[in-house]
């Protein structure tokens, strides 16, 4: 039997990949007479640049950076030499799990450090910039990326501003363009597809994880309306309010103003880049999971994705995954982690306990066959 194992992060818990050989090594040992193949899937969320870097065979380039409240940080992005082409996480230097229990604050937090890395690519001669979205830790309209690609902002003075300042975005009063602005075109994959602004808008969906008080909801968004008219004013440009917006707090959206920038969806751009589908017409049976399958995994989350594809060619395929949540039955047979603890300080080492045990005690082939 041919078994395919692309899960997905668990989040917080696991990597795509660790996940994937605990479910590899286990079926091996079971099943011995099974061929298994391992490919982890990402859907835009934090570190999908990095799985591409691993997947795709790049190269990797180390390079030091500013974290969101502007410490430096060792950070790494792929580079691809023939396509002149980077793969960079906005996590991996403006990411929100980095400033772990640190009190939020995104008055303060930028995304200027994703910009360093960035800049770095562009002086290697990168023409394209992959830019995945998830799990940063601003909503800074990619003002901080801007600033660090030689778009200069100003206060009501003519003074420049320096990132990380205390409310950098809304002491904004003139834009300037440096005549050395590179030209680059950013391909930005994200897992959601709401827009910066309106009800399902960045600020009042994604703001609270990144520290914005409901009562600051309606003023951070009038600051941020103003901010987006004078990016557009200054290259005479019309702004409309596109799906994907909304994610990495308005990154896409900025870079737009002054970049060619493509919004790409996550678990598409990522399985037709890995050639996903050959793998899943290989299989018999699939196996996918991810930290919590919930309401929101139907709107592209890459388990979803895999789903779909799996039925396409029907395939069987299993979830691994905590709670019970509407959809899951939608999957051939679904593995029910148990809740973890946060508090816990070995929630890490028990994430992965508790996914050996659930494979030990409900886990078979024979059933699907």
């Amino acid at each position: 039997m041919n078994v395919l194992i692309s899960p997905n992060a668990f989040k917080g818990t696991m990597g795509a990949r660790e996940a994937g050989v605990i479910i590899q090594s286990f079926i091996n040992r079971k099943y011995p007479l099974a061929n298994t193949d391992l490919l982890p899937i990402a859907d835009g969320g934090d570190g999908t640049c990095e799985l591409l870097t691993e997947i795709l065979g790049l190269e990797k380039k180390h390079v030091w950076a500013l974290d969101p409240f502007g410490r430096p940080i060792s950070c790494a992005y792929g580079w691809e030499e023939q396509a002149k082409k980077a793969f960079v996480d906005v996590s991996t230097a403006s990411g929100i799990a980095l400033l772990g229990n640190e009190l939020l604050n995104p008055y303060v937090a930028s995304s200027y450090g994703t910009g360093l890395l960035i800049r770095n690519a562009i002086d290697l001669g990168a023409e394209e910039i992959v830019l995945g979205l998830g799990g940063s830790a601003t909503v800074d309209l990619g003002i901080g990326i801007l600033a660090a690609l030689g778009i200069e902002f100003l206060d009501e003075n003519g003074r420049a501003l320096i990132p990380f300042m205390p409310n950098f975005l809304f002491k904004i009063r003139h834009i300037q363009k440096s005549p050395h602005i590179p030209k680059v075109k950013f391909s930005c994959v994200c897992d959601v597809k709401n827009t910066f602004f309106g009800k399902r808008g960045a600020i009042p969906v994604f703001g609270p994880q990144k520290g914005i008080l409901t009562s600051e909801f309606e003023n951070y968004e009038l600051e941020c309306q103003t901010i987006v008219t004078k990016l557009f004013l200054k290259q005479k440009k019309l702004f409309k309010d596109l799906s994907g917006f909304g994610a990495a707090g308005g990154i896409a959206l900025g870079l737009s103003a002054f970049f060619e920038t493509d919004i790409e969806f996550g678990s598409q751009y990522f399985f037709e880049t890995v050639k996903l589908e050959s793998k899943v017409k290989w299989a018999e049976v699939i196996i996918t999971g991810e930290g919590r399958y919930d309401n929101q995994s139907a709107e592209g989350k890459a388990c979803f994705e895999l789903m779909q594809l799996a039925r396409n060619h029907s395939k069987k395929i299993i979830l691994v995954t905590s709670g019970r949540e509407k959809g899951v039955e939608q999957f051939d047979k679904v593995l029910t982690l148990p809740d973890l603890d946060f508090t816990d300080p070995d929630y890490k080492i028990m994430s992965r306990e508790n996914l050996q045990a659930i494979l030990a005690k409900e886990f078979s082939l024979d059933c699907l066959s």
